[in-house]
């Protein structure tokens, strides 16, 4: 993380939307601890918009799940909108997703509902000056460190400008397709389910469940039986694990994981990112390493 900077204006959450949180490229190192990296589900797309503004790439910005923010800055600055297909106003003209956007002092930025996907990241000059903690500035939803989720009424400070914007007319964001493949590598726990267990996991469609969050993808499709019946007990637990609790069905941990679990886990995905834009009912599917 870079220093800490003196603040410089704010923006005032005249509305925060279903869930908004404030976050950075998170908290890596601290697992021995019990602390999870949290940060971006998508860090590309939160450092593309901190590039768009001038920021460094691991400045604090806003993630928006379901968009419906409607925020005003006290300073003229520039912000950037990444993620999914949204419309982007300010006070009342429309902006672009993937471009920087000048806000005068006072302007209301208006983030809608996206077309498709899930969320969107906001970066703004300066970046988002809460105190960090543990080096951070993410809000770890499971864990409870770093500022709150962000509320209606808040008031986020920030710091001062470090650069222009970026130069540019066009980015490319990333699609978002309607079937997800994740690759999977297969273990630790792969030995505690039948081998039909992992030809379901890997031959069969899954559908994301609504009970997902920052903390992990949950998935409903073909229970996967287990071989060995017994209790497992707790250990350590990654990005992207596919852990199985009781009923059978997968769950892939994502930023706000907790870093040790009970539930055998049946493999592990290479790349989570595509997840961050996965609404409830989108189609999930695994291969392995050599699809």
């Amino acid at each position: 993380m870079t220093a800490p900077q003196k603040t410089a204006g704010a923006i005032e959450v005249r509305r925060a939307g279903p869930r908004t949180t404030v976050q950075d490229l998170g908290r890596p190192g601290w697992a021995h601890l019990g602390v999870p990296r949290s940060g971006a589900l998508d860090p590309a797309a939160l450092a593309l918009a901190n590039r768009l503004v001038g920021n460094q790439a691991d400045a604090a910005g806003l993630e928006l799940t379901l968009g419906g923010g409607e925020l005003r800055l006290t300073r003229a600055g520039t912000v950037a909108v990444t993620g999914a297909d949204v419309d982007v106003r300010v006070d009342g003209r429309p902006g672009d997703v993937g471009r920087p956007l000048a806000v005068p002092a006072g302007a209301v930025l208006q983030i809608g509902t996206p077309r498709n996907g899930l969320r969107n990241w906001l970066a703004v000059d300066g970046g988002i000056a809460v105190p960090p903690v543990l080096g951070s500035r993410s809000t770890d939803t499971l864990a409870g460190l770093g500022p709150p989720p962000v509320r209606d009424g808040d008031l986020l400070p920030l710091g001062r400008p470090a650069g222009p914007p970026a130069p540019v007319d066009f980015t490319v964001g990333r699609p978002v397709p309607a079937e997800l493949w994740l690759t999977l590598r297969p273990g630790p726990r792969a030995d505690w389910f039948t081998a039909g267990a992992m030809a379901l996991l890997l031959g069969t469609a899954y559908a994301v469940s609504p009970v997902s969050d920052r903390v992990g993808t949950r998935l409903v499709g073909a229970a996967l039986p287990r071989a060995v019946a017994g209790e497992l007990p707790s250990e350590g637990v990654v990005l992207g694990a596919v852990q199985v609790p009781a009923d059978g069905q997968p769950l892939i941990f994502l930023a706000d994981h907790p870093t040790t679990g009970g539930y055998p886990v049946i493999g592990v995905v290479d790349d989570v990112t595509g997840l961050a834009q996965a609404r409830p009912g989108t189609t999930v599917r695994f291969h392995g390493p050599q699809r």
